[in-house]
């Protein structure tokens, strides 16, 4: 399951999957982008967990002094050069966003958005102890996962994904309660409120989650 994502859903797959999401779901994609950039002010530097084929990284740039996505994929890498090529306050880096190759307060926003939580398939709360290293002091780290409120579009999406071989065949008597279980071994489950307070518990630092547009939940935090 771990690997999921760099064997079967990288580059040009995962774009595929992007550009059949109907309009409900694209609508989340602008929304959660929206409240991201909301919290970006001009000049930060910003670093991208999961970043894929480089999806939202322009947009960043836009606003952002400094982007750097990371992903585990060489072949989503390769596809996010393109992505990127000629925006100049871009870069691109394979790396473990456990083990980040980055000195501590590196950054002023640390991003991990479309509940790359949960699809990283890694501890948590480790993940976000990496995540508050690399964040300077009163910089901000944000993770986002699915509302539990987006359940009918999310599960559309993912069926539509299913539909075009992108993920296995859904096993609809398994599915259910923000988990969605395909029979090739898929699973993408979710973090709520409460899981994110267990997450970020004792960790001294200023947290609050927010929904947004009825699709995304939020944690935001204040390093």
């Amino acid at each position: 399951m771990k690997g999921y994502y760099e064997q079967k859903l990288s580059a040009q797959r995962l774009r595929r999957c992007y550009e059949i999401a109907p309009p409900r779901v694209r609508q989340y994609f602008e929304s959660e982008l929206s409240h991201v950039l909301a919290r970006i002010k001009p000049g930060d530097s910003v670093l991208d967990l999961g970043c894929g084929y480089g999806r939202v990284m322009p947009r960043l740039a836009e606003k952002a002094g400094f982007v750097c996505g990371i992903d585990s994929s060489y072949a989503s890498l390769t596809m996010a050069r393109e992505t990127i090529e000629g925006i100049s306050n871009c870069v691109l880096a394979a790396m473990n966003a456990l083990q980040l190759s980055f000195k501590r307060n590196a950054f002023d926003v640390v991003i991990c958005i479309q509940n790359g939580i949960s699809a990283f398939h890694v501890d948590q709360r480790e993940l976000i102890r990496e995540s508050l290293r690399v964040a300077r002091p009163g910089g901000t780290v944000l993770f986002s996962s699915y509302s539990g409120k987006f359940w009918d579009h999310r599960l559309e999406w993912f069926q539509m994904q299913a539909d075009e071989g992108l993920l296995g065949e859904i096993d609809h008597v398994k599915t259910g309660n923000g988990v969605i279980i395909c029979k090739d071994g898929f699973k993408a489950t979710t973090v709520d409120s409460e899981g994110f307070r267990e997450l970020t518990s004792g960790l001294g630092a200023n947290v609050k989650t927010v929904e947004v547009d009825n699709s995304s939940l939020f944690c935001e935090i204040t390093a």
